[in-house]
């Protein structure tokens, strides 16, 4: 009765940390560039059980036998393994906005924060006073050669993340979006947006705001193998606000499961304490 105790309570802790996963996904479903978090649950090792009260081996002619058969496995309880991010591509939504770019395929924007780099599928920048290219947060989006520096409106991104400018035009917003370099009258490439990929993209953590910082167990920042650069769009999150509805219905549902367990393991134990041993 103690064991089913045992194993109730860690089901309910599990869940709970369950709930609190899904919680926080439906609460950035709108969250430019979020990517769901999942749970994925251990079970303990189970323990084996055996008849007793037998002298565990018999003996014949023919040779011996066990007399302590194998009756089964029994649970000890289950324990949260790990909670990952599923970082399959969101749905792009058109802005009409030459500052805002998404990412198709796999990789992140980097940007420059007072803790080092950081990167991130949010591409929802602007500019700041002195016409460096900046987050929402206002960190600095970086290039290969470093700041990004442009004036408002006159600057178009390609599918590669090249920066070509034009010193003697400033466009509407809307125009800029879907014009190509030779739209242009003596366009000048001036830097290329600094895209990363990782070896064990699964491994890298969470900061925050749809940003993430690079681990000892993710590798250091590569060059992307195949990604590309939309400018005048946002990627939204891949959070299914559905399938996560249905999903805390379902942990609500293995909580109450593992609640009625410890209840009805607790009820037994007063029985046999209050009747059975008295």
């Amino acid at each position: 009765m103690l064991r089913g105790i045992y194993n109730g309570a860690s089901g309910m802790i599990a869940q709970q940390a369950r709930l609190d996963v899904v919680a926080n996904n439906l609460a950035n479903v709108d969250k430019t560039g979020f990517k769901k978090d999942l749970t994925l649950f251990k079970a303990f090792p189970d323990m084996l059980i055996r008849r007793i009260n037998e002298s565990g081996q018999g003996i014949t002619p023919a040779g011996s036998y066990d007399t302590m058969p194998f009756v089964g496995k029994l649970g000890t309880g289950v324990e949260v393994n790990e909670v990952f991010t599923e970082f399959t591509q969101g749905s792009l939504q058109r802005t009409e906005n030459s500052f805002d770019m998404a990412l198709e395929g796999q990789g992140f924007f980097t940007v420059m924060t007072e803790k080092g780099e950081r990167y991130t599928r949010d591409g929802s920048f602007t500019i700041n006073q002195d016409g460096v290219l900046v987050n929402h947060n206002g960190y600095p989006v970086m290039g290969e050669n470093g700041i990004i520096r442009v004036q408002k409106n006159n600057f178009i991104v390609n599918e590669r993340g090249e920066i070509t400018v034009n010193e003697g035009i400033s466009l509407d917003p809307r125009d800029v979006v879907g014009m190509a370099n030779n739209d242009w009258a003596d366009p000048v490439v001036i830097d290329k947006l600094k895209l990363v990929d990782f070896e064990n993209i699964r491994e890298i953590k969470k900061e925050g705001d749809s940003m993430y910082r690079e681990t000892e167990f993710s590798g250091p920042p590569l060059p992307p193998a195949e990604i590309k650069v939309v400018q005048g769009f946002l990627e939204k999150s891949n959070v299914n606000i559905v399938r996560e509805m249905v999903d805390m219905i379902e942990v609500q549902r293995s909580y109450e499961a593992n609640q009625k367990t410890v209840t009805t393991a607790d009820q037994t134990l007063g029985r046999l304490i209050n009747e059975v041993i008295r």
